[in-house]
């Protein structure tokens, strides 16, 4: 028998040799003792949670080798806390409110979640957002922007007299699309300055517009084109709509307990920011 296999029949013995709740040929559960020092049981629960706390790197280790130094963990965890006779520091009993608080709250957002960001709320979330709605116009444009509308006036007059709308672009525009004939590809509503759109928006496809002007200067456009936008195929925005109604629900979630609740918080400015900083005031 080779070392290894001897080492991993020895693990795998202890195992069955410390697991009294699993009686013989019954799979081991989450409440199957691996372990008791001085009386405290430690489980294949605690073994399992353990892990999971690990870093990526670790958790891919051989599982004989992960059980063994896991197990050899909480036993000596264990031996220590025993040993510990004084009451546990404040800043290890925040520490730990800390930890129930997160955890348990973690729960209650998981069974929430559970309950209102099934499969066919993320459904009916895509028919209101996408199949219901009126379908949105894009517009494909290019601009020159200069300094000056007397600038802007004089290439409105050279387009007018058939100047090419990219070569002036290109040799007139101090805006990052110059050297690109000016293009700015496609967009809707709320991707552009609000003058810049509604410019846009009057414009017939291959049409050229007056000056206009934003806080970026001034500006010659022309639209070279216009469609409706299709909505996206369910699977696209799939993920992205179950984040937004993940969200949702749990903010509402957490307003609804709080108007239900009784919540008292310190006067504003009472407490300054900067005692986070004072490690001092947890104690020894």
């Amino acid at each position: 028998m080779s070392k290894q296999l001897r080492k991993t029949t020895v693990l795998f013995a202890a195992f069955f040799a410390a697991s009294p709740l699993s009686a013989e040929g019954e799979e081991p559960t989450g409440d199957t003792v691996v372990a008791t020092v001085n009386g405290v049981e430690i489980t294949v629960g605690h073994m399992i949670v353990a892990r999971n706390g690990l870093p990526d790197q670790y958790r891919q280790l051989p599982d004989e080798l992960l059980y063994k130094a896991l197990l050899d963990q909480l036993v000596n965890q264990t031996v220590l806390e025993q040993s510990y006779k004084a009451e546990a520091p404040a800043r290890v009993q925040k520490s730990l409110d800390n930890q129930r608080r997160t955890l348990v709250a973690a729960e209650a957002i998981e069974v929430l979640v559970a309950e209102k960001v099934s499969e066919d709320a993320v459904k009916k979330a895509y028919e209101a957002k996408y199949a219901e709605a009126a379908p949105e116009k894009e517009y494909n444009a290019a601009h020159i922007l200069v300094e000056t509308e007397d600038e802007a006036k004089a290439l409105v007059l050279e387009l007018v007299g058939g100047a090419d709308f990219a070569e002036l672009a290109k040799t007139n525009s101090t805006g990052p699309s110059g050297p690109n004939g000016g293009s700015l590809g496609w967009f809707a509503k709320g991707m552009m300055v609000e003058p810049f759109f509604e410019a846009v928006a009057k414009l017939e496809d291959g049409a050229v517009s007056e000056p206009v002007k934003t806080e970026f200067g001034w500006h010659v456009i022309k639209l070279l084109e216009s469609r409706l936008a299709q909505a996206p195929a369910f699977e696209e925005v799939r993920a992205t709509l179950q984040q937004e109604l993940y969200t949702e629900v749990v903010e509402a979630e957490i307003d609804r307990l709080k108007k239900l609740g009784s919540i008292e918080l310190a006067e504003p400015n009472s407490v300054d920011p900067a005692i986070l900083n004072d490690q001092t005031l947890l104690g020894e």
